[in-house]
């Protein structure tokens, strides 16, 4: 039951936004984020070398090239279409080129399986000079220094 006014009394609207709901849906969207995001990133699992080095921050852009070689040495090229796809080392160089062609000042980094036979890298390296790409790097994880203990 409303409570009574006064004749001729004119009534107030109520200028309050309740703000309760838009946090409960800002908190379901944060945890479907937190849930999605680590399923978003797909690459070729690689088991890299632990090298004692000054880390490089170089932010992976649309002149890079991600190329990973797993344990069995077989190539892919890391992009953001998926599931990543094995290819050989011509198909890797010719896509290479073709990208250098377009965007000149592109880099390669290479994600090498530390049980990878030397040659496979090296072989990617040398095809990867051969079409002008000179500007190569190499992606290693710093030893965990718990490990040592």
């Amino acid at each position: 039951m409303e409570p009574m006014q006064a004749p001729g009394a004119k009534r107030r609207p109520m200028a309050e936004i309740n703000v309760v709901p838009y946090i409960d849906v800002m908190l379901v969207l944060l945890i479907i984020f937190m849930v999605t995001a680590p399923m978003l990133v797909q690459s070729v699992p690689v088991n890299l070398p632990d090298v004692d080095a000054t880390p490089t921050e170089i932010e992976p852009d649309d002149s890079t090239i991600i190329i990973s070689v797993n344990e069995r040495g077989i190539y892919f090229i890391e992009r953001d279409e998926g599931q990543p796809t094995a290819m050989t080392l011509k198909e890797i160089t010719s896509y290479s080129e073709k990208i250098k062609a377009t965007v000149p000042d592109t880099r390669v980094m290479i994600r090498g399986d530390e049980n990878v036979p030397y040659g496979k890298v090296v072989a990617l390296m040398g095809g990867l000079q051969a079409v002008g790409i000179n500007d190569v790097g190499l992606i290693t994880e710093a030893p965990d220094p718990e490990a040592g203990r």
